[in-house]
C-alpha cells in the first residue's frame, strides 16, 4: 500500500476515499476496533446475524461509482482468532474516464493474523465503456487463518448496446501465506488485446461477465473430496453459454465463472460457499441480510 503522503500527491485535485477496519477478539466476540475513514467510504456499525462470535460488516461508498482521478483504498485487518464476513450493499460502478485524469483506482490489502478468518465478498464490479481501471487486491494470511472470498467484473452494459469496447481494465488478486504466494490472478485489458481477450476462444469467448472463487487452505485430501461433493452443484436456471468449475491450485481451492449473468454467477459462488463454509469454518452458511434487499 502506499504512504498516505505518496496517496495524496498522486490523487491532488480528486476525491480520494481511504478506509482502514481492524477486527479485534474479546473474550467470545469479533468486535470492530477501529474503523478510520477519509472520504465517501465507511461502515457504520457492525452487524451479528450469526451471534456475537462473527461480525459481518458493510462497505459504503456513497457516491455509488468511481469516476476520473478518483482512488479507493481498502486496508481490513482481522487480528488474532477475529472473524469477519465483509460484503457490499449494491455493485461497483466504473464509469467512463473523462481525457484529463482518467486512471480510476481501487486498491484493497487484506490481512489476517492467526487464527483468524475473512469472508470477502464485494458484489460484481461494473465496468462501463471508456472506463481506465486499475484494481489490486492483495491477501495476507497467517499460517492458521482462514479465507472465501471472490471477485466479479461485468464488462460493458451489453444487453443495453454498450459493450467494453473503448477504455482500459487492469486487475491483479493475490494471496500470500507468511509471504508465500499462494494464488496470482491477473487481467489485462487495454486497445492492444481486446478482442483477442473479450472475443477470443481461448479467453472470454464474448461472454460479458467473469468471475473467480477463492476458499483455503485446504488439505489436499479434505479439498478432493469437497470438489467432489460440490462440482456438480450448478445453478438450475444456469444459461447455456454460462461455464463454470472449481479446482485445487495448491492449498486453495479455485472456482471460476464465465457467462452473461453477474446474478447467475454470484449463485454459483454461494452455493460452493454453503459446502465450503462449514468444512473451513465450522459454521453453516449464513447471507448477509443486505443481500435479500
Amino acid at each position: 500500500m502506499n504512504s498516505p503522503a505518496v496517496f495524496q500527491a498522486a490523487t491532488a485535485g480528486t476525491w480520494p476515499a481511504r478506509l482502514e477496519l481492524q477486527v479485534g477478539r474479546r473474550g467470545d466476540s469479533s468486535r470492530l476496533r477501529r474503523c478510520h475513514h477519509r472520504g465517501p467510504l465507511y461502515v457504520q456499525r457492525a452487524f451479528y446475524p450469526e451471534g456475537e462470535d462473527l461480525a459481518h460488516l458493510y462497505l459504503l461508498h456513497p457516491p455509488g461509482g468511481v469516476v476520473s482521478g478518483d482512488a479507493l483504498q481498502i486496508r481490513v485487518e482481522c487480528q488474532q482468532d477475529a472473524r469477519a464476513l465483509v460484503t457490499t450493499p449494491g455493485a461497483g460502478r466504473i464509469y467512463r474516464a473523462r481525457d484529463t485524469l482518467p486512471l480510476q483506482q481501487q486498491k484493497v490489502e487484506l490481512r489476517l493474523q492467526p487464527g483468524a478468518s475473512l469472508e470477502w465478498f464485494p458484489l460484481e464490479t461494473i465496468v462501463y465503456d471508456g472506463a481506465c481501471v486499475d484494481m489490486g487486491t492483495a491477501v495476507h494470511l497467517a499460517k492458521d487463518s482462514a479465507f472465501i472470498g471472490w471477485e466479479l467484473a461485468c464488462f460493458g452494459l451489453p444487453a443495453s448496446g454498450a459493450p467494453f469496447s473503448r477504455g482500459s481494465f487492469r486487475q491483479c488478486y493475490r494471496i500470500f501465506r507468511e509471504g508465500v504466494p499462494l494464488f496470482i490472478d491477473a487481467l489485462d485489458i487495454d486497445d492492444s488485446n481486446r478482442d483477442a481477450l473479450l472475443s477470443g476462444p481461448a479467453a472470454m469467448r464474448g461472454s460479458a461477465v467473469s468471475g473467480f472463487f477463492l476458499a483455503g487452505p485446504f488439505a489436499r485430501e479434505q479439498g478432493r473430496a469437497l470438489i467432489e461433493t460440490i462440482r456438480g452443484l450448478q445453478v438450475p436456471d444456469a444459461a447455456p453459454a454460462d461455464s463454470c468449475a472449481i479446482s485445487q491450485v495448491g492449498d486453495l481451492l479455485v472456482g471460476r465463472y464465465l457467462g452473461g449473468s453477474a446474478e447467475r454467477a454470484r449463485c454459483q459462488f454461494a452455493r460452493w460457499w454453503q459446502v465450503l463454509r462449514p468444512a473451513l469454518l465450522s459454521r453453516q452458511a449464513c447471507p448477509p441480510r443486505i443481500w435479500l434487499t
